[in-house]
């Protein structure tokens, strides 16, 4: 993030200087959605002092902060009580979240995909969608899949979680024209090659409207998907 003085030299409101980092503190009414912590890297004291920072210039909404250790989870635990922390996304919650506006529905494949598929989940309801979870539904039991189509074509927008070969987007995408973001995980065997074979299947979807995250991002399909269902035109 990059610092501007104003003008006269002074310190520029859009950004809280807080020594180790610049907080864009303007994100918000730029974009509608405050910055978000992106915990990998940090230390836990930093973690908790960035959080501090953004829900007191946005105390009315929460924010964010992904891949958040255990360390720095506790220390949010222990400084930051009033805190959400979500174990399985690694990530952590400050502040009242919004009422959804529109219906994202999250698909998992499988169960080693619900780190992503939790982070997905928690982006889309803090940048202002409600969420639904269908869990489990991989092209390996394609029965569970379609039991479930009721579940997700009525959604305004579809979140795709899928490793191995990624194929569960170009499934689902081909029994609705429903918006859909996929998102490749690094789970898999050798040859998946951390996520990239996942990746390249999803890039290569025959089935039309699908979009496409990087590797393990749910973070980034969460913030798209819940832009999409706010934005949907209510439905006759």
């Amino acid at each position: 993030m990059e610092h501007q003085d104003g003008a006269g030299g002074s310190p520029d409101e859009r950004t809280a200087d807080l020594g180790f980092a610049r907080i864009d503190v303007d994100r918000a009414r730029r974009t509608g959605d405050p910055e978000v912590v992106f915990g990998q890297g940090k230390t836990p004291a930093q973690v908790v002092d960035i959080l501090t920072t953004l829900h007191a210039r946005h105390p009315e909404r929460a924010v964010l902060a992904t891949r958040v250790s255990p360390e720095a989870q506790a220390l949010v635990a222990e400084r930051l009580p009033e805190a959400e922390i979500d174990e399985v996304a690694a990530a952590v919650v400050l502040g009242p979240m919004p009422v959804g506006q529109g219906t994202v529905a999250v698909i998992a494949a499988g169960t080693s995909d619900a780190p992503v598929a939790a982070e997905a989940a928690l982006s889309v309801r803090i940048h202002g969608a409600a969420v639904r979870r269908i869990d489990d539904v991989g092209v390996a039991g394609l029965h569970r899949l379609l039991e479930a189509r009721d579940r997700f074509a009525d959604a305004d927008c579809l979140i795709v979680v899928a490793g191995m070969e990624g194929a569960l987007p170009s499934v689902v995408g081909g029994l609705t024209g429903v918006p859909l973001v996929a998102v490749p995980t690094s789970v898999g065997y050798g040859a998946s090659f951390g996520g990239v074979a996942a990746l390249l299947g999803m890039l290569n979807s025959c089935a039309p409207g699908v979009v496409v995250v990087n590797i393990d991002n749910g973070y980034g399909a969460g913030v798209f998907a819940a832009r999409v269902a706010r934005n949907a035109r209510p439905r006759p």
